[in-house]
């Protein structure tokens, strides 16, 4: 099992290269970012977690530049969108953020997307929440055209072009892992026709996502294909849980650290690196 970190890279917090820095240091695997263009003042969706919504929503940074600096201060950590929104992103300037990303951070870019859930902020962006997923996977496949074809072309309802030329293609062949985010009913379904790997989030029980693995592997199966890596997205930093969820099937454990600056992240990372070393990185 790996072990990757995931923070609101905001700007209060401490500065991204300097967090990717200590991360890598310390032996994790991977850095995740999460995404919010904004957070509409007139909010009536309901947070999923629970309200008050914490202010690192609408404080972080884009992720591609967050990432960028990152990828600069570093030679082996794996960075990662934790989420990428990309029902608000327009498939082909994406596709060329995270082509060049790739390719400059040397193929260490993680591609995790998903649909989101703020019914007001995906509007701001001309989004209809009931179609957002049929969206995703339209953009996420147009996305694939452009990565793998020299003159890319995509029909579909909501995403449509003819021949066109984008480079650079990334560096990872044929395309950064395209890790599909969600607990939803129909999320096992999504990672199988579209994505490379499943990134739950921390609210299940192991012997509840286990049951959701085994389900993954048997969607695969049909399709014809191995059952995708699992990681898990904000997981409980608690050491007696780690084995029950590698055992689950869970490949990336991944932990949530507040946006805070850097002599409290240093504190947390330590904690979160015994832990690790506490539970066996085997």
């Amino acid at each position: 099992m790996d072990f990757g970190v995931m923070m609101f890279p905001t700007d209060y917090a401490v500065a991204p290269d300097e967090l990717a820095t200590m991360v890598e240091e310390r032996g994790f695997e991977s850095l995740f970012f999460p995404e919010h263009t904004h957070i509409p003042a007139s909010r009536e969706t309901p947070y999923p977690a629970g309200d008050p919504l914490p202010q690192e929503y609408w404080h972080t940074h884009d992720p591609f530049v967050a990432l960028t600096a990152a990828a600069g201060a570093t030679e082996r950590l794996k960075l990662a969108t934790g989420i990428c929104l990309i029902v608000e992103r327009d498939p082909i300037t994406t596709a060329k953020a995270v082509a060049s990303l790739d390719v400059l951070c040397g193929g260490r870019f993680l591609f995790g997307v998903g649909a989101g859930w703020n019914v007001e902020e995906m509007a701001n962006h001309g989004t209809d929440a009931h179609r957002r997923f049929s969206l995703m996977r339209e953009r996420v496949e147009a996305m694939k055209a452009i990565w793998t074809q020299d003159e890319a072309s995509y029909h579909g309802d909501r995403v449509n072009f003819e021949r066109i030329w984008s480079w650079p293609k990334p560096a990872q062949k044929p395309h950064p892992p395209v890790i599909v985010g969600g607990n939803g009913a129909r999320v096992l379904s999504r990672v199988v026709a579209y994505g490379d790997e499943w990134m739950p989030n921390a609210i299940e029980q192991p012997q509840d996502l286990r049951k959701r693995i085994d389900s993954l592997g048997e969607l695969a199966e049909q399709a014809g294909r191995t059952r995708p890596p699992v990681s898990l997205y904000a997981a409980p930093a608690k050491p007696e849980l780690v084995e029950g969820y590698r055992e689950a099937g869970v490949s990336r454990y991944i932990f949530f650290l507040p946006s805070a600056g850097r002599q409290e992240t240093e504190k947390r990372l330590d904690q979160r690196a015994a832990l690790v070393e506490q539970a066996g990185a085997g």
